[in-house]
């Protein structure tokens, strides 16, 4: 039998509300390496944002952006940019509507507006500073991901505008933008297909609505105890919360770790 693998969420399942990684989560995931249980990180956020969290808990492997841009060992194995013809189309819309967006490759990450309300909050939401402006930055290389910056009033009409694109909420105004049927999920079945793994000796922990596609596809999905209610229905356990030793404690509950 392949030894499991567990896919691991950013904000608010490796990270507590501080931002910061509880000294049981790292010690939870120094114990799975230990016993050569691969250990990858599943998140929305670009590789930039998270490289720290790479750097201070030993992991080479992500599903970054939503599943748009999977790497094992610190290879790619997967990448699915968003349609260029499209993303123009909806950077002239949101330009024309005063409203904005962000562009995330798998190198950086640039925003569309200086000083705009709604992209200060949501990356204030992240304890990051406010993002460099290029408004042109997609033209450059491939995007994956999208943010849009709006009210939810206004969101609607791009719902509507760009029924190809999936719209997933993560902050009070800010939507993550991906090709529609994108998720983590997708990703993490890629990297199971390209390990040989198989999906009953996948777990995975998370807390968003991001989290809902992943939760449900693996073997064991685990939600932290300060998830959304919908994570919590999507999950077959749920753990402590994120600052509670939640991954400790949930690794233990679903037979990876025993108490040390």
């Amino acid at each position: 039998m392949k030894k499991p693998i567990v896919f691991f969420d950013i904000d608010g399942t490796l990270l507590n509300e501080e931002k910061k990684i509880p000294a049981s989560t790292k010690k939870a995931v120094r114990l799975l390496q230990e016993h050569g249980i691969h250990t990858v990180i599943a998140t929305g956020r670009v590789p930039k944002m998270f490289y720290w969290i790479q750097q201070e808990l030993s992991i080479d492997s992500y599903v970054a952006m939503n599943g748009q841009y999977v790497v094992f060992n610190g290879q790619e194995v997967y990448a699915n940019p968003i349609n260029s013809e499209r993303l123009h189309s909806l950077s002239t819309m949101t330009a024309s509507n005063g409203h904005a967006l962000a562009y995330c490759s798998h190198l950086d990450y640039k925003v569309s507006k200086s000083n705009h309300p709604f992209i200060e909050a949501g990356f204030d939401s992240l304890m990051m500073p406010y993002p460099e402006v290029d408004e042109e930055y997609y033209k450059h290389l491939s995007i994956y991901q999208g943010h849009l910056y709006c009210d939810l009033s206004d969101a609607q009409m791009y719902f509507d505008h760009f029924p190809d694109f999936s719209f997933v909420k993560w902050h009070d105004n800010a939507y993550d933008i991906l090709p529609k049927g994108a998720s983590k999920a997708v990703g993490i079945s890629k990297m199971l297909e390209v390990l040989g793994i198989n999906k009953e000796d996948s777990f995975a922990f998370g807390d968003g609505l991001n989290d809902l596609e992943m939760l449900t596809m693996v073997g064991m999905g685990v939600a932290m105890g300060n998830a959304v209610p919908e994570a919590k229905a999507a999950a077959d356990y749920i753990t402590t919360s994120s600052s509670d030793d939640g991954i400790l404690n949930g690794l233990i509950k679903v037979g990876l770790l025993k108490w040390t």
